[in-house]
């Protein structure tokens, strides 16, 4: 579960009920054998939002700049933060079909977590026994329970 060349592991994951629909983000944190986990919610919310939701918050938790190994099984935050926002911001936050970006707001708030890390993005497969990512799904899963009022 620890990438030992990186001084933090971050496990992300969102989950809605209903898309849209309430929406839970969840993330678990590791650094020199300690754990944290911290999970929230929305009453409206989208699967993309708390998977970047989920991220931003991991990010911004954080008290010092570091060298972060982060897992999560959206390929549209790894994606759009690694590949996409580049070619967005050149042409005004919009895609290359000429639409506005989804999302600008929460990919310009994790652009700005990012600042001063040394971020490695890892992609793992959702429901597959992974325990990071599981652990980090049952927090979103939280999130939405607490939102809701089931938690």
């Amino acid at each position: 579960m620890i990438d030992d060349a990186k001084d933090i592991v971050i496990y992300t994951d969102g989950a809605c009920s209903g898309n849209p629909g309430p929406g839970g983000w969840g993330a678990l944190l590791s650094w020199k054998g300690y754990e944290k986990e911290i999970f929230g919610g929305e009453l409206e919310s989208t699967n993309n939002r708390m998977e970047l939701m989920a991220t931003i918050q991991a990010l911004e938790i954080l008290k010092r700049a570091g060298s972060i190994a982060l897992y999560t099984d959206s390929t549209y935050v790894r994606d759009g933060i690694t590949k996409w926002i580049h070619a967005w911001k050149q042409n005004g936050w919009r895609t290359a079909a000429k639409k506005p970006v989804k999302n600008k707001d929460l990919w310009k708030r994790l652009e700005a977590a990012l600042m001063g890390h040394n971020v490695e993005w890892y992609w793992v497969k959702g429901h597959s026994g992974h325990l990071g990512n599981e652990r980090a799904d049952q927090l979103a899963r939280d999130g939405v329970l607490q939102i809701t009022g089931g938690l």
